[in-house]
């Protein structure tokens, strides 16, 4: 278990990176145009969200992630005021994109909030992106991993469906590192454990879309960050790419948008299933954390 958990938490960093180049390019013409088919990770354009960023860095997203698997490793395990301590420090002197559910947690938490309050009202997806440190130091204990998950969600995301979708994600990733397909997987965990509705249909649009190419099933369901088009997007793309994480991280990005949030689930769902070794060695190589990161998850 331990080699596709390890392959669950570097598969959502090298997704979020490999979606750096072309995050938030909503229009896929420009993408072809401009890069052609993105199969290495790319520094993003110039007058990007990322532009300070370089090659093989993250977006907002993965470095908030890197930051609480550092105050995972720091404490043996997940504390939301250490997470939130680091958090706000790497904003401090952030030269990287503020998003609104960004601003509005640190305004927050700048008004006296605690991290249980401080979260926005962001129905953006992204808040439960950042899960895959906390399943991996859980792996063994499900309602710890869960309880965790949906804490470090609602502290920037305190959106009832994204906090929701945070259990759904760690509930799912349960049972791929048990060999549960991550088809089954969320189709159980949609039907037998949550029984939540709106979620239970969006699992089940993105399965029914596997015979649609990505760029149209996901132009369909929407490229945005908010959780009702991100959501059965990323859906889509474990469910029709089940045995091929390269392929599904590039036809995210390829289909423009918020490629990063989506592939940052979807690289953890394939990277648990499929294992470290699914990852191609040229992206890891590009990765400018990976030292970084497989150092932490050893300390973890």
């Amino acid at each position: 278990m331990k080699d596709k958990a390890k392959g669950m938490v570097m598969a959502s960093f090298v997704a979020d990176s490999l979606a750096l180049g072309v995050h938030w390019v909503y229009n896929t013409h420009v993408i072809d145009r401009k890069f052609g088919r993105v199969e290495h990770l790319e520094k993003p354009l110039g007058k990007s969200y990322h532009g300070t960023k370089d090659a093989g860095d993250f977006t907002h997203y993965g470095d908030q992630t890197l930051v609480l698997l550092e105050s995972v490793a720091e404490c043996s395990g997940f504390d939301l005021i250490r997470f939130s301590q680091n958090w706000r420090s790497l904003f401090k002197s952030y030269t990287g994109y503020f998003d609104n559910a960004t601003k509005e947690t640190l305004e927050n938490f700048a008004a006296g909030s605690g991290p249980e309050a401080s979260g926005s009202g962001s129905t953006d997806l992204a808040g439960a992106s950042r899960i895959a440190p906390i399943v991996y130091t859980y792996r063994e204990d499900l309602e710890t991993m869960i309880a965790a998950s949906r804490a470090q969600t609602a502290m920037s995301h305190n959106n009832p469906l994204v906090v929701e979708s945070a259990e759904f994600f760690a509930r799912v990733l349960w049972h791929v590192l048990r060999g549960n397909t991550p088809t089954e997987a969320m189709e159980r965990v949609c039907g037998e454990e949550l029984k939540e509705d709106t979620m239970g249909e969006w699992v089940d649009a993105g399965v029914k879309s596997t015979d649609v190419d990505t760029r149209s099933a996901i132009a369909s369901f929407g490229q945005a960050c908010e959780i009702e088009m991100a959501f059965p997007s990323m859906v889509h793309l474990i469910a029709k790419y089940e045995n091929d994480l390269k392929t599904s991280l590039m036809e995210n990005v390829m289909a423009g948008g918020d490629s990063a949030s989506r592939g940052m689930l979807t690289g953890m769902v394939l990277g648990a299933h499929l294992g470290y070794g699914a990852i191609p060695e040229t992206w890891l190589s590009e990765l400018n954390k990976a030292g970084r990161i497989t150092g932490l998850l050893d300390m973890t």
